[in-house]
């Protein structure tokens, strides 16, 4: 059955202020795994401490291009200490997006490198994967069709293929079998034409046919994200789980 992660980046500034005592209320309501968003200084026997004490799975880590490419043995050295195998692309700045074709093929060493030691390389999208194209193409295709799914994975971040223009459910089932993690999150659209991140059930995202939809693909885990919370981000992701709970209790086959 899938299992409802939530991504830490929601609660990025409840961690710096507390990660321990974090990550106890994540867990205390219903989490059962978490992605991370960065460390905090800890060591990775600080990290597995806490992990343990609290019953979180570190279901991921977004990792930035920089370390991937850098400092890659010791982002993978302290994420096996963790129990940790998903090392997750997260985002691409601006002045790299020029050189997509250079920037793929560092994704098939970084891939191959995770392969050779037991881990797995995810790209996680924004909407500019979606708006800009290569070879005639999307971006974010046009990366899966040029690396072989045994180097890189698909975590998809269902709320940015609907501000792009595109129907998540569709890139759901196209990637089904290669989409083991999928960003659930929901999104108003702004007078301005901008989208802001909302708590799951207050937005305009059809989230509850993307977790159908997602389910069926297969997916491991459902992660919860809010880019930004207009009020205390521990609270907006318990209305979230409270989402969570509420479809699951109508049959949506997950158990939290």
């Amino acid at each position: 059955m899938v299992k409802v992660g939530l991504q830490l980046y929601t609660v990025r500034e409840a961690m710096e202020r507390d990660f321990e005592g974090t990550l106890r209320k994540v867990a205390g309501l219903g989490y059962q795994g978490v992605e991370f968003a960065g460390f905090y200084g800890r060591t990775p026997e600080q990290v597995k401490a806490i992990l343990e004490e609290t019953g979180l799975v570190a279901l991921g880590a977004h990792t930035s291009y920089g370390r991937l490419l850098h400092a890659l043995d010791e982002e993978i050295a302290f994420n096996k200490a963790i129990g940790n195998r998903y090392l997750i692309f997260p985002y691409l700045e601006e002045k790299d997006r020029e050189r997509w074709e250079e920037v793929i093929e560092d994704m098939k060493r970084i891939g191959q490198k995770c392969v050779d030691a037991g881990m797995v390389l995810f790209y996680h999208n924004h909407e500019f994967e979606l708006t800009e194209e290569l070879d005639g193409q999307p971006v974010l295709e046009a990366i899966f069709a040029k690396i072989p799914p045994e180097l890189i994975q698909m975590e998809l971040d269902s709320c940015w293929v609907s501000y792009a223009g595109f129907d998540p459910l569709e890139y759901i089932s196209r990637y089904s079998g290669r989409l083991l993690l999928l960003h659930l999150k929901d999104m108003v659209i702004k007078t301005d034409g901008t989208a802001e991140t909302v708590e799951l059930g207050q937005g305009e995202v059809a989230i509850k046919d993307v977790a159908d939809a997602a389910i069926s693909a297969g997916v491991e885990w459902l992660v919860v994200e809010q880019d930004h919370c207009a009020g205390d981000a521990l609270e907006s992701i318990k209305t979230s789980m409270d989402w969570v709970r509420d479809y699951g209790n109508q049959g949506g086959r997950i158990n939290v």
